[in-house]
């Protein structure tokens, strides 16, 4: 008798060429924030073409979208995004950084691969549950601006995941594992400064510059930096410079901070005193300071009856299957990489494989895609943001890292889209696919594996209610 993963397994397999064409098209128009309009399109065909009801434009994002496929309990989620990176545009396959578009957009982070991978997960339970009479409820969540403006905050704040028992999501990484750490919390805000202009050098006195007080915020927020938690982070852009003109005092200026930390409630004490340094800017150089509210995501926080789940359907139905000629096109990106970093990755092989020999750790720490997959070690370490987040606080969250990018390479690169398209990148959305569409089994038919994963996050949570971080008057942008 056939084993039901297995079966999963191959009804994803049937359909591949749905989801990679999809993929594929979503790397084709990359688009940033809420404005996805192009990108959502292949899940609406592919959805209503399913069999799934559609709700679309949730949460006041016109591009969001909740679909459904099933009846009663549980309810499993799965979380899709499909949003690109400003000024990353590239041209696919290429070993050597060049603009398809010169300053456009580019899928850096994977998010083409992202979001088929979920929807693959989400058809391929489907098409299970509908094959064996299975109950239970399946969501697939469309969420744009995970890269900036956090979507998924906005959909939590409006009560769209309240219905789910449990959530499911994925990454593509540089290596293999069940996403066992914690992700930083974050505020995002604008700060505009507006002043007089003048003559720089016939009125200077009637000026009052704009872009001093940025630059004042900007050198408060440097000596800033020495009086917060180690683990803290605010980062900035210039959106407004105030002009070209030198011999003009500028009447402008606009900068876009992210003020990060472990836990929302640090990242709020940081943002707090990051306003008093614009604050004080503005009242130094005699401009006005307009602050925009952008948005904020919470903290991960790991469900480990969920994430153990993952680790052992990824050891059995995640592997890439990789060929020669995938490796071989893949070193193209590899051979990128500084001295350093692959002396890193052999010492990261060495870690994931301590029995193994030492030539088997150098070809593994080589290898320009790996084949490892790191044991399930939870811990407190953070690095990243992302806006499930939000969602591991309103129910019991999982998530998965597929090695489906270069080793060694960095997300947010020209070297990630370039591999967007290719044979590897495909092989992992379909590893994802498989992952958490095997996960959701076992949570439909394990009711126990569920209920364990619920006592863990009310213990997790410890009494604390989640509460939005965003202000109940700000809006998608």
């Amino acid at each position: 008798m056939k084993d039901a993963k297995q079966e999963i397994s191959e009804l994803i397999e049937a359909k591949k060429e749905l989801f990679t064409d999809a993929a594929d098209e979503i790397w084709g128009t990359p688009e940033t924030r809420f404005a996805v309009e192009k990108s959502v399109q292949p899940y609406y065909r592919i959805l209503e073409k399913e069999g799934f009801s559609l709700e679309k434009g949730v949460a006041h994002m016109q591009h969001s979208f909740v679909t459904t496929y099933g009846s009663g309990k549980p309810v499993i989620g799965i979380l899709a995004e499909y949003d690109a990176l400003a000024n990353l545009s590239q041209v696919a396959d290429l070993g050597e950084q060049k603009a398809e578009v010169p300053g456009g957009n580019g899928q850096g982070c994977g998010h083409n691969l992202l979001g088929t991978g979920a929807l693959t997960a989400a058809v391929g339970i489907k098409d299970y549950m509908e094959k064996e009479k299975l109950e239970g409820t399946i969501k697939l969540f469309g969420c744009p601006a995970e890269e900036s403006g956090y979507g998924k905050a906005f959909m939590a704040r409006d009560g769209v995941f309240d219905d789910i028992d449990c959530a499911l999501a994925w990454h593509p990484m540089d290596m293999n594992a069940a996403w066992a750490t914690s992700s930083l919390a974050v505020y995002q805000c604008y700060y505009h400064f507006k002043g007089a202009s003048a003559h720089a050098a016939a009125a200077p006195e009637q000026g009052r510059s704009a872009l001093d007080a940025a630059e004042l915020m900007n050198t408060g927020v440097q000596f800033l930096r020495e009086h917060i938690i180690d683990e803290g982070r605010i980062h900035y852009a210039f959106i407004d410079a105030g002009g070209e003109s030198a011999n003009v005092v500028q009447p402008s200026a606009t900068l876009y901070y992210f003020v990060r930390a472990p836990k929302i409630e640090q990242a709020k004490a940081i943002f707090d005193r990051v306003n008093k340094v614009a604050e004080g800017a503005a009242m130094m150089t005699e401009t006005e300071l307009e602050t925009k509210f952008d948005s904020a995501c919470y903290n991960y926080v790991p469900n480990q009856a969920i994430t153990g789940a993952i680790h052992e359907n990824l050891k059995e139905h995640g592997s890439l299957q990789l060929t020669d000629e995938d490796q071989s096109y893949a070193k193209r990106y590899y051979d990128t990489l500084t001295d350093e970093v692959k002396e890193s990755l052999i010492e990261r092989a060495r870690n994931l494989a301590p029995e193994a020999d030492e030539k088997e750790i150098q070809r593994l720490g080589t290898l320009p895609i790996t084949e490892q997959i790191a044991p399930l070690v939870f811990s407190e370490e953070t690095s990243g943001s992302t806006d499930v987040g939000d969602v591991s606080w309103v129910c019991p969250t999982g998530q998965v890292l597929i090695g489906c990018e270069p080793q060694g390479v960095a997300p947010h690169s020209w070297q990630w889209v370039a591999n967007g398209k290719s044979s590897v990148a495909h092989k992992g959305l379909l590893a994802a696919g498989k992952t958490l569409a095997t996960t959701a089994y076992d949570l439909l038919t394990q009711p126990e594996l569920l209920e364990k994963a619920k006592e863990e996050h009310k213990k997790q949570l410890n009494g604390k209610k989640y509460q939005s971080a965003i202000p109940a008057d700000v809006y998608p942008e």
